[in-house]
């Protein structure tokens, strides 16, 4: 069976795409479908590489119960593009830099998270507004709102 590979994306890869990286992979393991996924997450810019996930989403994460994915940030490459089914950046600036870094977005493979959840509205970063609360809240909506819809359009076929 082919797995679903996503990969999600923000600036720096130590707090938004962590923290989804960690939340997903949460969630598909209390669902009992780890099997069906690979996840990963990376960064658009090279600022932070090789850095760990970011304190604040560390404690969030420790907070509400979900174990965090040991990472090191990495920088998306264009390959990533070709490798991964899903693309899912945080906000407006990563889908730009994403699909910048990819040449384009030809196979629809490119999306911004809260968009799963009806909402066109950036994941706001942590980084700048130090509310790992509020982020938390919208990442973790996203990733329900895309498993819903890995589900809706049948791309999740649990045996």
């Amino acid at each position: 069976m082919r797995k679903i590979k996503i990969l999600f994306v923000c600036h720096g890869n130590i707090c938004r795409s962590t923290m989804a990286e960690s939340v997903m992979t949460h969630l598909v393991k209390q669902q009992h479908i780890a099997h069906l996924f690979e996840i990963n997450s990376a960064a658009t810019s090279r600022e932070e590489i090789g850095n760990p996930p970011h304190y604040g989403t560390v404690r969030k994460l420790e907070q509400v119960g979900i174990p965090v994915i040991p990472h090191r940030a990495v920088q998306m490459t264009r390959n990533d593009y070709l490798e991964y089914d899903y693309l899912i950046g945080m906000d407006s600036a990563n889908i730009r830099n994403i699909t910048r870094i990819a040449g384009g977005d030809a196979q629809g493979k490119i999306y911004k998270l809260l968009s799963f959840a009806g909402e066109e509205r950036d994941v706001a970063d942590p980084w700048y507004t130090g509310d790992f609360d509020a982020t938390y809240r919208d990442v973790l909506t996203g990733c329900e709102g895309f498993l819903e819809y890995l589900r809706e359009n049948g791309n999740l076929n649990v045996e």
